[in-house]
């Protein structure tokens, strides 16, 4: 592994700028393509490209596909359609070269597929193009081994030699078996090619009915299967059982932290997924929404406050516990709701088990009210000297934090059962929301004691 520093960019720098092939290509083929795509942001795309011209087509093609999205959509800006398929696409798998042409336009879309080669490959990419990208369709590759469970040991053996030839195959993570009309039978383990070489049949020796999933399946149920199975790759099917493609465990790998990744964004209240190198108005844009939500949260706090405002001039010390009701309300909300959303996101926790789940929050938050409320009540009667504020400060933090639990359960479950994205509820949503709510209770209640 080569670490890639500052000099040992610039050095890079002084032999393409002395246009030094040689020595460019002598350093690029040390390298990862991982390693080529991190020594990427160290150089001008106008470098980039003329080091992308050098490599061979594999190695460019999976330093392309290392590429952070904002960074390879730059360079394929810049690449002529023909270059992007004889480059490529040609040398990618279809999974890879879909994920690279998605955000195409169609008609660009179209003139690369022209330019390419296999016209079993096209053909391949513009199905798989038709699929949701957040779905199995949308994620599988169709390289791979498929045999008939009709077929001897030495046919079989035959025919998985010359289909891995013809792919070009550089990893086999499975053998599929169909039947006579394309529907998945089984898996077979290679191990057993090597142990049964004299068997008649290979269905005989096959494992049946492999776990599997249809095309249409959404990512998260692709994700739970290959978690909860332990594959490293996964059929995926249509509707009546024909074998249409498989996911590996490497693509699914870098969904989930794409995922992961928007769901963080979310919950900080970014409203898109944005990078660090997008512009000065796309981060202003993701961000802004939250940022004016939090604005009319903060403005119907204000009138709260404002509409109890004798009750300040009579009482000073109310205003001491503002913060800690606020707070209290809202770290008590993102607690809930993280637990909650952690569960449906590794589905631990499923919509008919939601009157479990509020209860045994509903326990939770019993015991935390009463320790928080009570260790308040101690601490204000002996420092504060109104017994009337000492209680309804206690009073109070109960409340909110027997209403923050539920309200914070319950909203990530309520989005989910409608296919909305449960992890707003654990960002500025429900901290903006239990500020508000505490802010009733606590002046509702002082009111009432004071009367």
């Amino acid at each position: 592994m080569i670490e890639i520093t500052k000099e040992y960019a610039d050095e890079l720098k002084k032999i393409i700028e002395t246009k030094n092939k040689e020595k460019a290509v002598a350093i690029l083929k040390d390298l990862h393509p991982a390693d080529v795509a991190e020594l990427y942001k160290e150089l001008t795309l106008k470098e980039a490209i003329y080091l992308y011209l050098l490599m061979d087509g594999d190695k460019a093609a999976d330093v392309l596909m290392e590429l952070e999205d904002d960074e390879r959509r730059k360079l394929l800006n810049e690449l002529p359609n023909k270059v992007i398929a004889q480059r490529f696409v040609n040398e990618m798998d279809t999974d890879d070269a879909v994920e690279l042409m998605r955000d195409m336009d169609e008609e660009r879309q179209e003139e690369i597929l022209s330019h390419i080669d296999d016209v079993e490959q096209a053909g391949d990419i513009i199905d798989l193009l038709r699929y949701d990208e957040d779905t199995a369709g949308g994620l599988m590759g169709t390289e791979m081994i498929v045999v008939n469970e009709n077929w001897s040991m030495p046919q079989c053996i035959e025919e998985m030699r010359k289909q891995a030839e013809e792919e070009n195959m550089d990893e086999i993570y499975n053998v599929y078996v169909i039947d006579d009309d394309e529907r998945l039978r089984g898996v077979l383990p290679l191990q057993k090619l090597i142990t049964s070489p004299s068997i008649s049949k290979i269905k005989h020796i096959m494992q049946k009915d492999p776990v599997s999933v249809q095309d249409k399946a959404e990512m998260e149920e692709v994700v739970e299967l290959i978690s909860k199975y332990d594959l490293v790759s996964l059929p995926v099917v249509d509707s009546i059982g024909r074998l249409l493609g498989h996911i590996t465990v490497d693509d699914v790998m870098d969904e989930v932290k794409e995922l992961h990744e928007r769901d963080y964004q979310l919950a900080s209240g970014i409203s898109q997924d944005v990078e660090t190198s997008d512009n000065v108005l796309v981060q202003t844009a993701a961000r802004l929404p939250w940022l004016l939500f939090g604005m009319i949260g903060g403005l119907s706090n204000s009138m709260i406050l404002g509409g109890f405002e004798s009750g300040f001039a009579a009482n000073p010390k109310m205003a001491l516990f503002i913060p800690l009701i606020g707070g209290t309300g809202g770290n008590v909300g993102v607690q809930s709701s993280a637990i909650v959303v952690q569960g449906l996101a590794n589905n631990s926790l499923k919509q008919s088990h939601i009157f479990r789940q509020v209860l045994k929050e509903t326990a939770v938050a019993l015991i935390n009210a009463a320790i928080i409320s009570f260790i308040v009540f101690i601490y204000n009667y002996f420092t504060l000297g109104n017994q009337y504020i000492t209680m309804s400060v206690s009073i109070s933090l109960f409340a909110v934090v027997m209403f923050a639990s539920t309200f914070g359960t319950l909203v990530p479950m309520i989005l989910d059962k409608f296919k909305i994205n449960p992890a707003i509820a654990t960002g500025p949503f429900i901290s903006i929301t239990n500020d508000i709510i505490g802010m009733l209770i606590y002046m509702a209640t002082t009111t009432l004691l004071m009367r």
